[in-house]
């Protein structure tokens, strides 16, 4: 049922408070963003045993979040839009993965999918967030950044 024939790849992030890269999954665009969310909370789960609460958005209501508390031992926490809003609502601690996007969206990189396989593509946004992070710890840009776009 879900599996159509489009072309391209969907990136999964679970990031940390501050809206560091904890986890990647990069999967064909032919699964569904609940399948591919369940992937992120399986290697979630191998990975990272004392994670405890994760905050995901409406897409992982219903049975991936009932799923998700029967199969796992973390609790997962919907950010929901107010019913009645209308327009741009800022949701509470969403932002910070939306931020972190961002922040790997700036590598020219990811501005097309030039990589033949998805590990390739996992590799990089690996890299691409050990750079930000290394650009965060070093302020007087001492390290060269050859991939990076002219801020």
């Amino acid at each position: 049922m879900g599996e159509k024939k489009i072309k391209g790849r969907k990136r999964h992030f679970l990031v940390d408070t501050l809206g560091l890269l904890l986890l990647a999954v990069v999967h064909s665009a032919r699964l569904q963003d609940r399948d591919g969310a369940e992937l992120v909370f399986a290697e979630a789960a191998a990975r990272y045993p004392s994670l405890r609460r994760i905050g995901a958005d409406q897409g992982s209501r219903g049975d991936l979040a009932e799923a998700v508390r029967q199969s796992y031992d973390f609790e997962l926490e919907i950010v929901l839009r107010p019913a009645d809003a209308r327009g741009f609502v800022l949701l509470p601690r969403r932002w910070v993965v939306e931020r972190s996007i961002a922040w790997l969206n700036r590598w020219r990189r990811f501005a097309k999918d030039f990589e033949h396989l998805t590990e390739s593509s996992e590799a990089w946004l690996y890299l691409a967030s050990v750079h930000h992070l290394l650009k965060r710890l070093t302020p007087d840009r001492s390290i060269p950044q050859p991939y990076a776009t002219a801020a």
